[in-house]
């Protein structure tokens, strides 16, 4: 048979490779939910992508850079898919509003509405560093 220490770096690797798998897999079908045609005939990333699209224009430099100081905190390997999330929902809010130009107080009202409680702290935080009021996104953050 196997040595001992062989046979229990093969079954430590054997369940290492399994759980990677049901993770990866797990964010796949995710990922696939997500690309399911809705009732409309359009999936939540198509949606996504409409809402970027057609408001790419009423970004200005400085509204970009502050998504950009926004998703920071983000993971790298998932910022493109945070940003593209956040920017999806600032966009649908501009066009539900019928605003001109993207501002401070749309993106920041997007991001809390696109993203999870858990990640507002550092909104927060950023916001408080950059001395904006937080008066009136209590409702949206509580």
């Amino acid at each position: 048979m196997l040595d001992g220490w062989f046979a229990w770096f093969i079954v430590l690797w054997t369940l290492f490779l399994i759980s990677m798998f049901a993770i990866g897999g797990y964010f796949m079908f995710r990922k696939f939910l997500k690309r399911l045609p809705k009732e409309d005939g359009m999936s939540i990333l198509d949606w996504q992508d409409h809402y970027i699209k057609e408001t790419k224009h009423m970004w200005s430099p400085e509204q970009k850079q502050l998504l950009e100081e926004l998703v920071e905190p983000v993971p790298e390997l998932f910022r493109d898919v945070a940003r593209d999330k956040i920017a999806g929902k600032i966009g649908e809010l501009a066009i539900r509003e019928s605003v001109k130009t993207i501002d401070e107080d749309l993106i920041i009202r997007g991001y809390i509405i696109a993203t999870p409680k858990r990640d507002h702290k550092f909104l927060i935080k950023k916001l408080n560093q950059k001395n904006i009021d937080m008066a009136p996104y209590k409702q949206l953050l509580g």
